[in-house]
């Protein structure tokens, strides 16, 4: 099967180590804002719900940009939402980024509040609502170094690789 798998995440939840985990596990690679903003950019596509329908066109993986609604008609797409205690997400980013817990804490409400807008305005949905996603992971509970592993057990199950 030609597995997408869209990831749509709070901020500082270890989404991103994740998807690079199964990006190499299941040799498939990850998409993110800055890479599909390049290709509008380079002129490939008019707008990054294009962009997101082709590159969904393999097997891939997709951080956030609405991809989950974008591709919500697709039989070979799982949505993901990763969660977080907040607390935890902003120790995270304090440690990455190297920040005051203030700053790290404002940044995490910041930019949570920038990704519920973004989703709101191009899908009309509320962002991160149960009943838009096959699975949710919530990594303070399983651990970030886990959930790849928890992915990988499903998909094999299933018979998706």
């Amino acid at each position: 099967m030609k597995l997408v798998i869209t990831m749509s995440r709070r901020f500082g939840t270890g989404a991103s180590v994740i998807a690079k985990e199964l990006s190499e596990r299941l040799e498939i690679p990850v998409y993110d804002k800055a890479y599909i903003e390049q290709q509008i950019d380079d002129h490939l596509y008019e707008t990054e719900a294009e962009a997101i329908r082709e590159l969904a066109s393999q097997p891939c993986i997709i951080l956030g940009r609405c991809a989950s609604d974008i591709l919500k008609d697709k039989l070979n797409v799982l949505n993901i939402f990763v969660c977080a205690d907040k607390e935890d997400r902003i120790h995270r980013i304090m440690g990455l980024e190297d920040l005051s817990y203030e700053d790290a804490k404002e940044k995490v409400e910041r930019t949570d509040k920038e990704r519920s807008e973004y989703y709101y305005e191009h899908t009309g949905k509320t962002w991160g609502d149960v009943n838009d996603y096959h699975m949710i992971l919530d990594t303070t509970e399983l651990g970030v170094e886990n959930c790849a592993n928890i992915l990988m057990q499903y998909f094999e199950k299933l018979e998706y690789i």
